[in-house]
């Protein structure tokens, strides 16, 4: 491939039980020069403010965007690639790109998931997405310092077997179809717009589809404000909600789901009393919108609505529901989560956040130690230290090759 690619590796079966991120890098990206590294089911990023941890999450999210169709307007969002662009020196005559990549492998525990496990492994069985951006040609349909897609393609590789099932250069693309036949494809796209996302034909190219829908299922949360108006504050209507979404605007009908739908609170108690001894969660049948409130011990006759709890309350509610809903999406972010928590909450967060981990894919940036040592106790994963090396983004233990020196990655003792 060529370099700059964003790479994108998923296995053969749309069916497969259990998608999980092996391997991230991300070159050119605003603090991150060049990186990459693996990733487990439960990836801990813990670091001081100013180090870059963001950033890594940041990628994440264009790389969705890529799926989307929205990635230019990402980066334009942020400034455009004048802000986007690692901020560093580059070698002389260098064309600044950015270049991002994710690789997918089966993952999960259990007899099932370990079959998988082995056919990927024995197979190496993947897909291969790439996207590079950069800045405008001459001719490109694009305003002047507006990002644009340079190359897209999808790869499928069995073993030492790679085969181009799409292929973006400029405005030109060429893709398999269902049939295995290589076609032109007469769509017009806008150096703006990404093939991967504009490609919407389930029948006629499933493959580029199935990896789209599994991209586009990723969650970030990252704002789940705790403020008088805050979207967790609010009432929303009664309908069956499976799935958090980003900004918790459906928190109460995530908890009716769980309650009134799903009919089994005993998560949701069980993660109440972990945190606030001797109270509950109260969750009234839902009519036109749903609410919830809290009791205390102090009260046990007055409720307290979602408006009258205090911010730490607030976003551990949200949190929860975060990390209990009826389906989790195959992989959730959650950036700096411990903000507005007393320290009395982190460790009953870590246990929240070890049992998601056995339900899905977990990536967390904090800047709380104590809250990446209680996950580590409870989920026996080691964080890793995100650090700032000559100006530079980089995970301390990290080797030029992608690798940890031996033991960095390793699980910790229970």
């Amino acid at each position: 491939m060529a370099r700059g690619f964003i790479t994108i590796q998923l296995p053969v079966s749309p069916s497969a039980p259990s998608l999980a991120l092996e391997e991230v890098a991300a070159a050119g990206y605003r603090s991150l020069r060049r990186i990459r590294f693996p990733v487990g089911r439960l990836s801990v990023f813990v670091g001081a403010n100013g180090v870059g941890k963001t950033n890594l999450y940041r990628a994440l999210q264009l790389l969705q965007a890529a799926a989307a169709g929205t990635l230019a307007r990402e980066l334009a969002a942020e400034g455009g690639m004048a802000s986007a662009l690692w901020a560093g020196t580059r070698r002389a005559k260098q064309v600044p790109r950015i270049a991002l990549s994710a690789t997918f492998g089966l993952g999960g525990d259990g007899a099932d998931a370990a079959r998988h496990e082995y056919a990927v492994s024995a197979g190496a069985s993947s897909y291969v997405v790439g996207i590079e951006v950069g800045w405008r040609t001459p001719i490109a349909a694009a305003f002047p310092l507006e990002p644009q897609i340079k190359e897209e393609s999808l790869v499928h590789k069995y073993g030492k077997r790679a085969v181009t099932l799409f292929e973006r250069r400029g405005p030109h693309v060429r893709a398999r179809d269902a049939t295995g036949e290589r076609v032109e494809i007469n769509r017009e796209l806008m150096a703006s717009e990404t093939a991967f996302g504009a490609l919407e034909d389930p029948g006629r190219f499933p493959d580029l589809h199935m990896i789209r829908q599994q991209m586009l299922d990723w969650r970030f949360y990252h704002d789940l404000r705790t403020d008088p108006a805050s979207p967790l504050r609010q009432p929303c209507l009664a309908i069956a909600a499976p799935t958090l979404a980003s900004d918790g605007s459906n928190l109460a009908a995530v908890l009716a789901t769980l309650v009134h739908i799903r009919g089994d609170s005993v998560e949701l108690d069980r993660a109440i009393v972990d945190a606030f001894p001797g109270a509950r969660l109260v969750v009234p049948d839902p009519e036109r919108t749903a609410g919830f409130g809290m009791v205390f011990p102090d009260y046990p006759h007055r409720v307290f609505d979602a408006g009258e709890l205090s911010d730490g309350t607030l976003r551990y509610l949200g949190l929860m529901g975060v990390l209990l809903a009826y389906r989790l999406p195959a992989f959730i972010a959650l950036n700096e989560p411990e903000a507005s928590l007393h320290p009395d909450l982190l460790d009953p967060l870590a246990r929240l956040i070890a049992r998601a981990a056995q339900r899905t894919q977990i990536w967390l940036v904090t800047h709380s130690v104590p809250l990446a040592d209680a996950i580590a106790a409870h989920a026996g994963v080691r964080p890793l230290s995100v650090i700032k090396r000559d100006g530079e983004t980089w995970i301390d233990g990290l080797k030029l090759s992608g690798e940890f020196r031996d033991g960095e990655d390793e699980e910790v003792a229970e």
